[in-house]
């Protein structure tokens, strides 16, 4: 009889197991769709070179659940400036990262975007649909990145760009579910192009 109650328990276990696994699965690909950065370019004004670009984040069913249900998401935009050198590595001399978060608010039925970053005094904003704020994270313009008398005026440099998406923070009944998954990651190719002055 124990044996029995035994054997019911750890088929129930296995189960159990086997159902948190393939809903892992299905949560694999819910970062699944396009991540690029379609275009950027750089701007002079002032003697502050001043970033543009466009990025488009993937936008599915997936993410809109898992907003919904509390998860948020942060995206990350790396942003590189490096001085090209023949015979040796190249010297970076931007390096630094623009980060935001994406949430839901169920009470207002909206999105909120969120600057993390200590220039922007974490400004905040909010948009109806998904598709407007993701846009919205999307778009960067006239950011300002470094300044004419750190370029030499003979060399020659590089400008790089690369989006990404990960999991924010969690609520506490997503943590028990997601503790050990790190599905939630996902980063694009470098774009890349020389810098004219």
């Amino acid at each position: 009889m124990q044996f029995r109650r035994a054997n019911h328990l750890l088929t129930l276990l296995l189960t159990a197991f086997i159902a948190l696994g393939a809903g892992g699965a299905a949560r694999a690909d819910a970062l699944d769709g396009l991540l690029e950065v379609r275009s950027a370019y750089v701007n002079v004004e002032g003697q502050v070179f001043q970033l543009f670009a466009r990025i488009a984040y993937p936008v599915n069913d997936d993410i809109r659940a898992a907003l919904k249900d509390g998860l948020t998401l942060t995206f990350d935009l790396d942003i590189i400036v490096a001085h090209e050198r023949r015979f040796w590595v190249d010297d970076d001399i931007y390096n630094q990262t623009i980060t935001r978060e994406l949430m839901y608010h169920a009470v207002s039925d909206r999105y909120i975007t969120r600057d993390i970053d200590s220039r922007s005094n974490n400004a905040q904003h909010s948009y109806a649909t998904l598709e407007e704020a993701l846009e919205a994270l999307g778009t960067v313009d006239a950011e300002p990145i470094f300044v004419a008398s750190q370029l030499s005026p003979k060399g020659q440099y590089r400008v790089s760009l690369r989006a990404g998406v990960r999991r924010g923070k969690l609520p506490d009944t997503l943590r028990v579910l997601l503790f050990w998954t790190d599905d939630w990651h996902r980063e694009s190719e470098w774009f890349s192009w020389s810098l004219q002055r």
